[in-house]
C-alpha cells in the first residue's frame, strides 16, 4: 500500500490542468477546493420561463450557460453561429453593493442591474404594442 503525504493531496485539489494542459491554482484561504457559482433551480425557472416566450415569438434561438469561481453566465443567441445578444449574469461579490444579478447586451452594455432576479429580467420582456386600424 503506498502512503500519500497530506500536503501532496491537498496541493492536487488546489490546482487542475486547463485546456492548454497547462496546471493552474486555485488559491483558498482555507485550503479547500474552490466552489464554483451557478444559478439555483428558482433562478433557472425565471430564466428559462423567459428564455421559453422568446423562443416561442421567434426572437431568441440558442442559449448557453457558462459558471466560473467569480460569476455564472447565462448567454442568449439570436443565431447559433452569432456572438451573445444579452448575457444574464450572476455575481455574488455585489450583492451588497450593486446587486447580483446583471443583464448586459451584446456590445457589454449594463442594461439593467439589481438584487432581484425577476426584476432584472423585466427589461428583456418584449413590449406590446397597441396597432390602430
Amino acid at each position: 500500500m503506498q502512503e500519500h503525504d497530506p500536503s501532496q493531496v491537498q496541493l492536487e485539489m488546489n490546482t487542475a490542468t486547463n485546456m492548454m494542459g497547462r496546471i493552474v491554482s486555485f488559491p483558498n484561504a482555507d485550503n479547500s477546493a474552490p466552489t464554483l457559482v451557478t444559478f439555483d433551480r428558482l433562478e433557472l425557472r425565471d430564466i428559462f420561463n423567459l428564455y421559453g416566450r422568446m423562443v416561442a415569438a421567434g426572437e431568441w434561438k440558442d442559449y448557453a450557460l457558462d459558471f466560473s469561481i467569480q460569476k455564472a453566465v447565462f448567454s442568449i443567441y439570436r443565431r447559433a453561429s452569432d456572438f451573445a445578444l444579452y448575457r444574464i449574469e450572476k455575481d455574488p461579490k455585489l450583492t451588497r453593493k450593486q446587486g447580483a444579478y446583471c443583464v448586459l447586451g451584446s456590445n457589454g452594455q449594463i442594461l439593467k442591474r439589481g438584487s432581484e432576479l425577476p426584476r432584472v429580467l423585466q427589461v428583456l420582456e418584449k413590449k406590446l404594442t397597441l396597432v390602430s386600424s
